[in-house]
């Protein structure tokens, strides 16, 4: 089976063991690798053969399901599975809600990996077997489902307007940002009040926001 992925995690000697392993049980696929969310869209933009991205959950740019809805956004026919080492059945769901064509454990083995990315390359929906029971007990988030597919009605450039409208961007820096005409930048913000059934910028930036999950390694204890 020849494939064309890319794995994108912050963390180099996991990307390295990572890559490794999809070779391994991949034979003849092509694993590019990126540190960043935007290091993802680089690479995603530059070549057309992708079949997969492997995203970790939780990266500096991305904010938890941010960075999937974004390359859902942008990248529609590219399959996006989440790599996270933090597998609660919840950020699950929401993940498959987001568009995820899976999710896998940063703990799984290889069998469980080499089951995952078969399947995913084949068009199917995967989850560990150790979690499905779980997962069955989790109602979806019928308030996720309606804003996926509320997102799912932006076009690319304006889900990348809608980014920086949460970032707390004016529009003549977002147009500067894009390189795109202030009056554009203003067209594509009233576009998507209407697509996402808001009326300012500041519910806009509220809607994209509950896409975002804390990493639990970056929690203090008391």
């Amino acid at each position: 089976m020849s494939a064309h992925l890319l794995i994108a995690d912050d963390h180099p000697l996991y990307r390295l063991a990572l890559a490794q392993a999809v070779r391994g049980v991949v034979p003849g696929a092509t694993v590019d690798e990126a540190d960043s969310l935007e290091s993802a869209r680089r690479h995603l933009r530059a070549s057309t053969g992708i079949d997969l991205v492997l995203l970790d959950l939780h990266m500096p740019d991305s904010r938890g399901l941010v960075g999937l809805a974004a390359l859902r956004a942008e990248f529609p026919a590219v399959a996006v599975v989440m790599i996270s080492a933090h597998d609660d059945p919840p950020t699950i769901r929401r993940a498959l809600a987001y568009g995820a064509s899976g999710f896998i454990p940063k703990r799984a083995d290889l069998s469980e990996l080499e089951a995952g990315l078969k399947a995913v390359l084949a068009c199917e929906t995967w989850i560990p077997c150790a979690l499905r029971d779980a997962l069955d007990g989790v109602g979806g988030n019928e308030e996720d489902r309606q804003l996926a597919r509320r997102l799912g009605d932006l076009t690319p450039q304006q889900f990348r307007v809608l980014e920086r409208i949460a970032e707390g961007r004016l529009n003549k820096q977002i147009a500067d940002e894009l390189g795109i005409q202030e009056r554009t930048v203003k067209a594509h913000v009233s576009a998507i009040f209407e697509k996402l059934g808001v009326r300012n910028r500041t519910q806009a930036g509220v809607l994209l926001k509950r896409l975002e999950i804390a990493d639990p390694a970056d929690r203090v204890e008391d």
